[in-house]
């Protein structure tokens, strides 16, 4: 399949969120978007996602992540088995305040969106987990900016593992045999690294501008590229 074919084809997702009404606005909006988006799960509870997708990666291409199911506090355990296990989460929240929304991104979420930034946002923002581009919402972008460390980010283990990989390979396909994972997985993991860089206002669209941010940030160094 083509990166167009691919790009066109219908994106699934799941929604793991306590609120019928949630699912059912979701539902409504995702059936009006082009490309088209599929809704492959609907569940009240993480457990329920678990147990339907053990291999959710495998079957589903994003899941919508609501923090607060039935009022508790925010469930970042479940955040972080989905991205432990390669899926791609937009977290789906009420939640407002920048603690919570730095500490998703450093779990592993893609983009952050608050329920109130509407349709637009979430259609975009779920077309852009399909693809190799990130999708920085307002408040995830305030959020990023307002972060004391702001101007540089913080990539996880395996974000820092993908992108050595990447840079010392000539494509996706040999990063995800060395490292003995799926190329969604690691085309998940570099754009997880770019969403980072276009919160903080140093976007890096290309490989080449990606290599130059992480060696500004001591990321990695020309040695590891060799």
């Amino acid at each position: 399949m083509s990166r167009n074919d691919e790009a066109r084809r219908a994106v699934r997702i799941a929604i793991i969120d306590d609120h019928d009404v949630v699912h059912a606005g979701i539902q409504a909006w995702c059936g009006e978007a082009d490309p088209p988006i599929e809704l492959a799960g609907s569940f009240l509870r993480p457990a329920e996602y678990f147990s339907a997708y053990p291999t959710g990666a495998d079957q589903v291409d994003v899941v919508l992540l609501d923090l607060q199911i039935e009022g508790n506090r925010p469930d970042f355990d479940t955040l972080s088995k989905l991205a432990d296990g390669h899926q791609r989460v937009i977290v789906y929240s009420h939640i407002t305040a920048d603690e919570v929304i730095l500490r998703c991104l450093e779990l592993g979420a893609i983009t952050y969106l608050v329920k109130s930034e509407g349709k637009r946002h979430l259609i975009e923002a779920i077309h852009s987990a399909h693809t190799d581009t990130p999708y920085v919402g307002p408040r995830m972008g305030k959020a990023m900016l307002n972060d004391s460390t702001v101007g540089r980010i913080k990539l996880t283990d395996r974000e820092k593992q993908v992108l050595v990989a990447w840079f010392q390979t000539e494509s996706k396909d040999l990063v995800a045999k060395r490292l003995f994972i799926a190329p969604t997985t690691v085309r998940t993991h570099l754009q997880r690294a770019r969403a980072k860089y276009a919160g903080v206002g140093r976007p890096a669209p290309t490989k080449s501008a990606l290599l130059a941010r992480a060696i500004e940030d001591g990321i990695l160094s020309l040695n590891d590229l060799y």
